[in-house]
């Protein structure tokens, strides 16, 4: 049986405003395995995120196959994308995205509440156990408003574990962090990584893209690197 999470299969994305055709994506082929932690890079407009949103279900190919846990999801339902981007996607947003009016553990189980195969009780072991990888249980009971940056990135990363997804999708997870509060975060990262984590990362910091064994380099839509990195490890990231 294949070790693929991910195949994209001769991807195209094409927005249309009034007569003007906007090529975001142009054959784009990609297979990422399970466990594997990558990386996305390129340049401000050449289709990093549009990559990743297409990764994430969160938009649609113009042409391409799409598969996921060996399952076509290139046209499936809206319900259905919404089903398995709760249950099997875990998503890291820069600017962290959480509620300003639900404490940290309320943000957490959020994602959880709409699925119908947990009991309350299981959601709350699932927040506390997510949590506690972040190193954030002490803080359940504070909003947003009452933590760093660092802290509130690092309950977004325990929101996107929480529900034991098959794949993480962080988009630019430290673009809004100083350079302590980064190395923190790409530590932990690198830590839900080393437990068997599938990641895949958009980030413009050469030195976060080098914490992945791989890395993807996109320009104008496409696809015009991938090759193995030599894994930077945490002590040589303190050295820098």
């Amino acid at each position: 049986m294949s070790n693929a999470i991910i195949k994209l299969e001769n991807i195209k994305k094409i927005f249309y405003s009034e007569e003007v055709e906007t090529h975001a994506l142009s054959d784009i082929t990609l297979t990422i395995n399970k466990g594997e932690y990558l990386s996305i890079s390129g340049p401000s407009g050449c289709g990093k995120s549009s990559l990743l949103s297409l990764l994430g279900l969160l938009d649609t190919s113009t042409q391409g196959q799409y598969t996921l846990s060996n399952r076509d999801v290139s046209d499936i339902s809206k319900r259905e994308r919404a089903r398995i981007r709760n249950q099997e996607i875990g998503f890291i947003f820069q600017s962290f995205n959480l509620i300003s009016d639900l404490d940290v553990e309320e943000n957490v189980e959020l994602p959880l509440t709409y699925r119908p195969d947990l009991k309350k009780n299981q959601r709350k072991q699932m927040v506390k156990d997510a949590l506690d990888k972040v190193d954030m249980a002490h803080r359940s009971k504070h909003f947003p408003s009452q933590l760093s940056g660092g802290q509130q990135q690092r309950v977004a990363v325990a929101r996107a574990i929480a529900g034991n997804p098959s794949i993480l999708l962080a988009d630019e997870p430290t673009g809004n962090l100083d350079s302590k509060n980064a190395s923190a975060v790409m530590m932990l990262l690198d830590k839900l990584h080393a437990e068997g984590a599938t990641i895949c990362m958009v980030t413009h910091d050469p030195r976060s893209a080098l914490r992945a064994g791989r890395n993807i380099d996109v320009l104008d839509g496409r696809i015009v690197a991938d090759k193995k990195t030599i894994k930077m490890s945490s002590a040589s990231e303190l050295k820098i």
